[in-house]
């Protein structure tokens, strides 16, 4: 019973001078086993340990160990773009060192005045070969993941930067090696030596730069 209760008790009922006395004390009383009572509540509370206590308030969150294994999961998705990248850049550099061999041996035979137009072929073929980032096999394969969902550049496709499944040739270099191997083909209708190194030059600097950046 708090001082609201006799302040009630005291205006409602009229008492003697021992009575009010008698129940003044009652309501003391009463006050002072509800502060104890609270006292004893709150050093409940109080002993609780920690981290039941947080435990209790984080009911909702996602258990570390699922939270662990997710993270293993984008280390391992990462990884397997980055392999993708180092895959497509063995296949440019297989490719390169391809058409370097075909190119020596068009430039051999045109020094040499002999027929160099199946050799020029060759290294025109090798140079598209590049602007696609492999054969039609691999090709296959890339079709193969975009009906999957991957893109390799999903941000650089939507910019235009990139066509669809592209790893390392952007819209820009494939034109630099198309326009080169382009030329380069024409060439064996009038042998030119010097076009043909101008042309090559360029798809070997347009080479060079895609593969110096490293994986994105």
């Amino acid at each position: 019973m708090t001082t609201v209760s006799w302040c009630i008790i005291r205006g409602s009922v009229r008492l003697s001078g021992s009575s009010v006395f008698l129940f003044q004390g009652r309501c003391e009383v009463n006050r002072l086993a509800l502060i104890v009572t609270c006292v004893f509540v709150l050093l409940a509370v109080a002993a609780v340990p920690a981290p039941i206590r947080a435990a209790a308030a984080d009911t909702a969150a996602t258990p570390e160990q699922i939270v662990a294994t997710y993270g293993s999961l984008a280390d391992t998705i990462l990884a397997a773009k980055k392999t993708e990248w180092n895959l497509v850049h063995s296949i440019l550099a297989t490719t390169y060192g391809h058409a370097e061999a075909a190119m020596a041996d068009a430039r051999g035979k045109m020094k040499a005045g002999k027929d160099a137009k199946p050799a020029l072929e060759k290294v025109a073929a090798l140079i598209s070969q590049m602007a696609s980032e492999g054969d039609a096999a691999v090709a296959g394969v890339r079709k193969r993941l975009l009906e999957g969902g991957h893109h390799h550049n999903a941000a650089g496709e939507q910019q235009g930067i990139y066509d669809e499944g592209f790893v390392i040739v952007t819209r820009a270099a494939k034109k630099v090696f198309l326009d080169a191997a382009g030329k380069i083909g024409r060439l064996g209708q009038a042998p030119d030596l010097a076009a043909l190194e101008a042309e090559w030059q360029k798809a070997a600097k347009q080479y060079a730069e895609l593969t110096s950046k490293g994986p994105s």
